[in-house]
């Protein structure tokens, strides 16, 4: 099922929202896909990774002020694509040992990264559980939140434990759901059941806000941001649409702000179906981005920040830099990073 989304923001409305920062409560980042493609794989950098872009947005995101405090990273951090459980970690080793090595490492700001179809899935597109144990073994001390999710089985019939790889915890009123979007026997989808425990159980606790975090979108976004999405389904209705359904429900039920995803190479925003529940694609982290109409600020490198203000609204700001010239890999400097999109995503927005 394609949906048609709302609500996309224009250009001329960026600047309307502008805050101060001695209003906010607290900040997080999101960032997905910053993975290279097949051809430019460099085996003499075990990473993966674009190097050039990743270094930046590292640099950028420890600069920014008020220091951000988590900067979920959602997935596709590598090329990964493989069955051989020793390549994967050497490339999720040379990741860790970029950021290690960066101002961000040194800052105030926690990494939770998160797993992408890149991490889990063989050469075949499918997930396997000793990826999914090889990613649990390499990023193991950023993974200082998890730890409550779903084990193999239950209403869900997963044939992993998930529990460190879909998982939920709060802080300072709001409920952050983390989300491993390709499962072992079920890529393409999430736990819905235990989502609906989870998210009416935050509310019970009177959670002030709600975000979802995970790879994969729930829903397609239009390649032209102008017209109705591609028949082709590119988000987690592509095999499982009543599940997708079902998961959003929850979302829109509990009054989420917002599912921040990645996965397609592109920033975008727009409110989804059947409530004010907002979905942003943050997959603009390095990765060869994809071909849209809006160019200025859906294509462009970048970064996806979301505050939580004092008085209780929620709004989000997304950084971007524009693509060198001289190709994706290539250095950026002469490119400046600016404020790409502005916008209110607050419930009742």
């Amino acid at each position: 099922m394609i949906i048609f989304f709302a609500n996309q923001p224009s250009l001329s409305q960026i600047n309307e929202s502008a805050f101060s920062n001695k209003d906010v409560e607290f900040s997080f980042v999101v960032v997905g896909c910053n993975r290279v493609d097949k051809g430019d794989v460099d085996k003499t950098s075990p990473s993966t990774a674009n190097i050039e872009q990743l270094k930046r947005t590292f640099k950028e995101v420890a600069e920014l002020n008020p220091p951000p405090k988590f900067m979920f990273f959602a997935g596709d951090l590598v090329f990964g694509y493989t069955s051989d459980t020793k390549n994967l970690e050497s490339q999720l080793k040379g990741w860790r040992e970029l950021y290690e090595s960066s101002p961000l490492a040194s800052s105030k700001t926690t990494l939770i990264p998160v797993t992408g179809n890149h991490e889990t899935q063989n050469e075949k597109k499918v997930s396997y559980e000793g990826a999914e144990k090889s990613w649990l073994k390499v990023m193991a001390p950023y993974l200082k939140y998890a730890g409550n999710g779903p084990r193999a089985g239950g209403k869900d019939n997963l044939k992993t434990d998930q529990s460190k790889l879909t998982y939920s915890f709060d802080y300072k009123g709001t409920h952050f759901l983390v989300l491993n979007t390709d499962p072992v026997g079920r890529d393409w989808s999430v736990p819905k059941n235990w989502i609906a425990q989870d998210l009416d159980k935050a509310k019970s606790r009177f959670a002030k806000h709600i975000f979802a975090i995970g790879h994969k979108p729930a829903y397609s976004y239009p390649k032209n941001l102008y017209s109705p999405a591609e028949d082709k389904e590119d988000g987690l209705g592509k095999l499982y649409p009543s599940d997708r359904d079902e998961f959003w429900t929850s979302l829109v039920k509990n009054k989420a702000e917002a599912m921040l995803a990645a996965h397609n190479h592109v920033y975008y925003r727009a409110k989804g179906p059947n409530g004010n529940t907002w979905q942003i694609i943050a997959g603009n982290g390095g990765s060869k981005l994809d071909k849209v109409v809006d160019q200025a600020k859906n294509n462009a490198f970048g970064y996806t920040v979301v505050s939580v203000m004092k008085d209780n609204r929620v709004m989000v700001t997304s950084y971007g830099r524009d693509v060198p010239k001289d190709g994706y890999l290539a250095p950026s400097d002469k490119y400046p990073t600016t404020v790409r999109d502005r916008g209110d995503i607050s419930w009742n927005s």
